[in-house]
């Protein structure tokens, strides 16, 4: 009896063996040789094939081993589920020649119309010779392709070796081809390296497979069966068929928990979802993983894997929390009781040196203030504030830590603008009132003296169309100024820039014009001590809420006593505005400014920049360029379009010739800015009621020139000014 049941038990061992894979349909061969056949593919019986094209034959070799073949003749040498491919031995086209006959081979494939292509991506057609031309057609010739190697000496084929025609060339084939017939030729007959190389190959083989060195020149082919052979990839789809019409019909092919997806191969295939494995095209082949079953492998970050239908949790160590699969968050018991007791050690030496350290640091705070007042110009700015005989207005002194709340701690969101000495921010003080905030960018000696100069002069003005200057601050490692916000940015950018929300119309540039004229004059001649700006342009005269004018920057200004004419100095401003003179002589007078002013007026008058570029993409100053014009009397060549309807011909030409009298080339010959303020004073007068022609055509008996008569272009003459300050309109 005992005998007997050994005896059994030793029989039902190979059937249980045989139908143990999960791969193959149950009691189905899954192995030939050693080739796993994995299901929708079946060998033995056609039904262990999902259909006929998947059947393959396993028979026996020439060598008596067993071979799994593809189609006719193709040996099998893999069979990939997850990839959709099959890798198989194709013979390699040969052509030698010797001095009496050719011998040539050549290599046809045909996979036939079911659900496989030769693989476009992972294989590659491969010429190997110094005299040969390797071709490659499809059945229907509607396909053909080849590549030509040539070398004159013998070639290492290598590795590195790219394969671009030195006895090596490549090169690729479509994708969906089915069918393939390889040949190769030499022009030469191998003639002049038949001592190297006396045979040329073409094949088609797996990149991945294929290695040059197997491949000397000196190669010679085998026939029959010991012909060369290479591992080509063949590309297969389950059903040539999409995903959405699969779905509708009985003879689907994925099993239960797998997941359709369509192929580059004009069909679709079968994968299992994310959490299970198996082959995806037996109905239950489809079976949950078990992630954890692997402690070598924890899938978990940290903490314990526990399985779960399609996935996995993974539970924190005691103390922690979080998923684990990222990781766990929290120090832990043991981590807690060790931090509580460490901090119960240390806590009076942390209290201690705290105490310390906040004492030193405030010590350190005021003596870094201290010097940064000092570094800042402090001294020298008490000093110019006490040697002001009072005309100097208080200026509030602004903390650091005030400015920096104000300004969001600098801000780059908060910029305003960069000016020539600093950068420009916009804060918001405790009380809720709007400040622009400059920040100056160097502190060399040079520019502290301006610095310091800005702070006096502004401290001595006192005009509602020029920035007023709110306060300071000197205890910060650059010094800071507060000014008065304008909130509606620069004349410029209305000038030149695109403006859909508002346009300046003739009698707002007027009107901006004389405002800023009258508060240029003030500083000339009103304020306490004369100042001269020295960087009149449009961006330095901003527009506040009701757009009126506001000059501002008064960074590189200079002040003079009453009995001065004028200051010699450093040469500054900028290109387009520059008073000729004062650049030639460096000798700074009022008329410096009225040039610039001027140039203001033609921009104003014109809509163009000082420095424009011409239609010829000649670069030219627009002063220059607006004195031609008015000695050709082509005055309206050069008005700005959005004002011509607008603008009267006599107000043109008034604002012309009041221009071009600012930028007389002499100073001695250009209008005071008080003049200037006055005349353009006049004019806004005249659009409210007083004929402009009673400005230019006053009737005086002691004149010999009638000031109406004067022509576009030319200068008003001396007699004809508009009335001075002692006349009354």
């Amino acid at each position: 009896m005992w005998v007997f049941l050994l005896m059994m038990s030793l029989l039902s061992c190979p059937a249980a063996a045989s139908t143990a894979s999960p791969d193959v349909k149950p009691g189905c061969q899954d192995k030939c040789g050693d080739v796993s056949v994995p299901y929708p593919f079946g060998i033995g019986e056609q039904s262990c094939a999902m259909n006929k094209p998947f059947f393959l034959n396993c028979t026996s070799g020439a060598d008596g081993q067993p071979e799994l073949l593809f189609g006719r003749n193709m040996p099998v040498r893999k069979i990939s589920q997850l990839n959709g491919t099959v890798t198989v031995g194709v013979y390699t086209a040969s052509d030698c020649y010797n001095e009496t006959a050719w011998n040539r081979t050549e290599s046809s494939v045909t996979l036939g119309s079911g659900p496989f292509m030769f693989s476009d991506t992972l294989n590659v057609f491969t010429g190997i010779g110094c005299d040969t031309s390797a071709q490659v057609i499809n059945k229907d010739r509607t396909y053909g392709a080849a590549c030509l190697s040539i070398c004159t000496e013998n070639v290492s084929l290598l590795e590195n070796n790219p394969c671009s025609g030195s006895g090596c060339c490549q090169t690729s084939i479509p994708r969906g081809l089915k069918s393939l017939n390889i040949s190769t030729s030499s022009y030469n007959n191998h003639a002049n390296v038949s001592d190297f190389n006396p045979c040329g190959f073409a094949f088609l083989v797996d990149r991945s497979s294929l290695k040059l060195s197997d491949w000397p020149l000196s190669r010679k082919p085998k026939y029959g069966n010991d012909a060369y052979a290479t591992d080509v990839v063949i590309e297969w789809v389950v059903k040539n068929e999409t995903c959405e019409k699969a779905n509708k019909t009985s003879a689907y092919a994925c099993g239960s928990n797998a997941n359709c997806t369509d192929s580059e191969n004009q069909g679709y295939r079968c994968l299992c979802e994310k959490g299970f494995e198996g082959n995806p095209y037996l109905q239950d082949g489809c079976q949950d993983k078990d992630e954890c079953k692997d402690p070598g492998k924890n899938p978990c970050e940290e903490g314990t894997c526990e399985n779960v239908i399609g996935d996995y949790k993974c539970r924190c160590p005691l103390g922690k929390y979080g998923d684990g699969k990222t990781g766990c968050k929290g120090p832990g018991i043991v981590t807690i009781i060790a931090v509580i007791g460490l901090a119960l050690a240390v806590l009076l030496l942390l209290i201690g040196a705290w105490w310390m350290s906040k004492l030193i640091k405030r010590r350190k705070c005021i003596q870094l203030k201290k010097l940064f007042f000092k570094r800042n110009g402090g001294l020298l700015l008490q000093q110019q504030l006490s040697s002001s005989d009072g005309s100097v207005q208080k200026t509030k002194i602004f903390s650091s830590n005030e400015l920096e709340k104000a300004t969001d701690y600098f801000n780059e969101n908060r910029i305003l603008g960069h000016g020539g000495q600093g950068t420009v921010y916009k804060g918001m003080l405790a009380d809720g009132s709007i400040v622009a905030v400059k920040k100056s960018t160097i502190v060399d000696e040079e520019k502290l003296e301006e610095f310091i100069n800005e702070v006096v002069i502004l401290s001595q003005i006192n005009h509602r169309n020029v920035v007023r200057l709110l306060g300071c601050c000197l205890e910060t490692d650059v010094p800071l100024l507060v000014y008065e916000f304008i909130p509606n940015g620069t004349l410029s950018h209305y000038l030149h820039e695109q403006n859909e929300d508002f346009t300046l119309s003739w009698e707002s540039r007027l009107r901006i014009a004389s405002e800023a004229a009258g508060a240029i004059s003030y500083l000339h001649s009103t304020a306490s001590i004369p100042i001269y700006h020295r960087d009149i342009k449009s961006t330095n005269i901003l527009l506040d809420e009701k757009y009126r004018a506001k000059v501002s920057d008064f960074g590189t200004s200079r002040s003079v006593s009453i009995d001065q004419t004028h200051l010699t100095t450093k040469v500054q401003g900028t290109f387009g505005y520059l008073d000729p003179e004062y650049f030639r002589t460096s000798q700074l007078t009022g008329k410096s400014d009225v040039y610039s002013f001027g140039v203001v007026l033609v921009e104003l008058l014109s809509g163009k920049k000082p420095i424009f570029l011409t239609h010829s993409l000649k670069t030219m100053s627009l002063a220059e360029h607006f004195i031609e014009l008015m000695e050709d009397s082509r005055l309206f060549d050069i008005i700005d379009a959005q004002v011509k309807g607008d603008c009267t011909e006599e107000e043109a030409i008034v604002i012309a010739n009041l221009a071009k009298r600012c930028l007389n080339m002499n100073g001695r010959n250009r209008s005071t800015m008080r003049e200037v303020a006055m005349e353009l004073e006049g004019i806004l007068l005249s659009r409210n009621g007083i004929n402009i022609q009673q400005m230019v055509e006053v009737d005086n008996s002691s004149r010999s020139i009638s000031c109406s008569s004067f022509e576009i272009g030319t200068d008003v003459p001396l007699d004809c000014k508009p009335l001075t300050s002692s006349e009354t309109w």
